[in-house]
């Protein structure tokens, strides 16, 4: 996949995300947080009012350092095809 199609897929995947009414598993959510965020190389502190919720973004983000940004768009399009589109 070129690195164009990769940047469309994942846009593609994160509209799909922004989209989707049903609710998600929280550790999905955090998964999906945490490429997303990396993807994007934002490393910024989570922006929640609730320290438990930074808490475990954070957490997720620690757990995800050392996947690349590349990597990072390719786990959140394989997530959202086996976790949200496939079940």
């Amino acid at each position: 996949m070129s690195k164009k199609d990769l940047h469309i897929a994942f846009e593609e995947a994160v509209n799909y995300v922004n989209s989707y009414t049903e609710p998600l598993p929280a550790d999905l959510l955090l998964k999906l947080y945490a490429y997303y965020r990396i993807a994007n190389k934002n490393f910024n502190h989570p922006g929640s009012r609730t320290p438990l919720i930074n808490a475990f973004k954070a957490n997720a983000l620690i757990q995800a350092q050392k996947v690349t940004p590349k990597k990072a768009m390719e786990n959140y399009i394989e997530l959202v095809n086996t976790e949200l589109k496939s079940g």
